[in-house]
């Protein structure tokens, strides 16, 4: 018998049963995989309408079907997932695209054309930095960067200097915390003074990857769109790729018309990985954020640590951003050794549990040199203007034993003393 959830359950509570009725599935507790690339209809007219409503052909604007077709329109595991993490994210819908870049590139190409521009905080991971300093002029779109600690009225002014230079501002994106100098955008700021503009103003897209909507929720502080590289602390188990666009119906509906016709969108067995994921990512993260309270005060006071990077750390607007618009901190950090890129090399290269690996919100710790692994294709001048030094390491904790990191990380760092 099919069972309705009451409407006032948590996201953690909706993330185990909502969008899913096991008695459409011969009573299977949880959602099968749906590995199939194309759906049966009863008749010929059936298909056709479902087709009209999918890519907008009855007058109306394109929108899910009533039936399945084709799992590049739709598939069973992502829908159930999208309307999971939609409640989640406190969206009305959600978007699940092949990656994280598949998620960044399908919306801003959804929302800009020839002649428009797009500001950006920095730093931001490398993969997007190189979208917007290569791919996006290269289609006729103008990118402007500002740093992700500009106060709102800062970037209010850049948004008007650019008028004044015939450039309309169509996107302000933001990736806050930055990667992976941990700064914070103040999304409610930005949001306020961008609002204030009325109809043209720039819709404001938020990356929230690094902390997620357990610790962040960019939506809820004025941003139109947020996105996500699931492959993260999402999928959290380094075993997929994946990334999320979430915000109004109106705006996924046409950010799935490009997905569509890209194909950027995720397979059925990544939507049923994270399918599983998503049970127990609050626990997962709030768990690794814990333990990451514990190894930061272990690296302050370490004397081969020079600085670290963290949210709510830096004091003066950062701390008050952090305080007024996080709700947490997240596990992912970042810090400076006394020396440069050898000395960097020589502590990663003798970890022994945290793993040498370029992801972060996995269940295992992994660590990295961003300069030369995961910002390589930046300019090195921009590198030293968004402080991504010679000794940075950034180190995403995991959930293992945080008096086990913390003797691994002891063990690397004492062979700079």
């Amino acid at each position: 018998m099919s069972k309705q959830l009451p409407p006032s359950v948590s996201p953690e509570t909706f993330a185990l049963h909502g969008g899913y009725d096991p008695a459409r599935s011969e009573g299977a507790v949880k959602p099968p995989l749906f590995a199939t690339s194309t759906f049966a209809a009863n008749t010929s007219a059936e298909l056709a309408g479902w087709f009209g409503q999918a890519y907008g052909l009855d007058g109306k604007p394109p929108r899910a079907p009533d039936g399945l077709i084709y799992s590049r329109l739709v598939n069973p595991d992502l829908q159930i997932f999208e309307e999971r993490w939609s409640v989640y994210e406190g969206a009305e819908q959600s978007a699940l695209c092949a990656s994280g870049m598949a998620a960044i590139v399908t919306t801003l190409l959804t929302l800009c054309r020839p002649g428009d521009t797009v500001m950006y905080s920095t730093p931001v991971y490398g993969g997007t930095d190189f979208f917007m300093e290569h791919t996006l002029p290269e289609f006729g779109i103008r990118t402007q960067s500002f740093p992700a600690t500009a106060t709102s009225e800062e970037v209010a002014e850049m948004i008007a200097e650019l008028a004044r230079h015939d450039q309309k501002v169509k996107v302000v994106y933001l990736e806050s915390p930055a990667n992976p100098t941990l700064s914070l955008a103040d999304v409610e700021g930005i949001a306020q003074v961008v609002r204030e503009m009325g109809a043209t103003r720039p819709m404001i897209v938020v990356d929230n990857t690094v902390l997620g909507p357990v610790f962040y929720r960019p939506l809820a502080l004025g941003a139109d769109i947020v996105v996500h590289s699931a492959t993260k602390s999402i999928g959290g188990h380094s075993d997929l790729i994946a990334g999320i666009v979430c915000g109004t119906g109106e705006m996924i509906a046409n950010v799935k018309v490009t997905r569509t016709i890209f194909g950027t969108m995720s397979d059925p067995h990544t939507a049923w990985l994270l399918l599983r994921s998503l049970e127990t990512y609050k626990l997962r993260v709030e768990a690794a954020a814990k333990k990451t309270e514990k190894i930061i005060a272990f690296l302050r006071v370490h004397p081969a640590v020079e600085e670290v990077f963290f949210p709510d750390t830096c004091g003066g607007a950062q701390s008050d951003c952090a305080r007024s618009q996080c709700s947490g901190h997240g596990s992912l950090l970042s810090f400076t050794v006394h020396g440069g890129r050898e000395e960097a090399y020589r502590v990663l290269d003798h970890l022994k549990v945290v793993r040498l690996a370029v992801s972060l919100g996995s269940t295992e710790s992994l660590a990295e040199h961003p300069r030369t692994h995961t910002h390589s294709d930046i300019a090195p001048a921009d590198l030293d203007r968004f402080g991504i030094t010679e000794g940075m390491i950034r180190l995403s904790v995991g959930v293992e034993d945080a008096d086990d990191v913390i003797t691994d990380l002891a063990q690397a760092l004492d062979e700079l003393l």
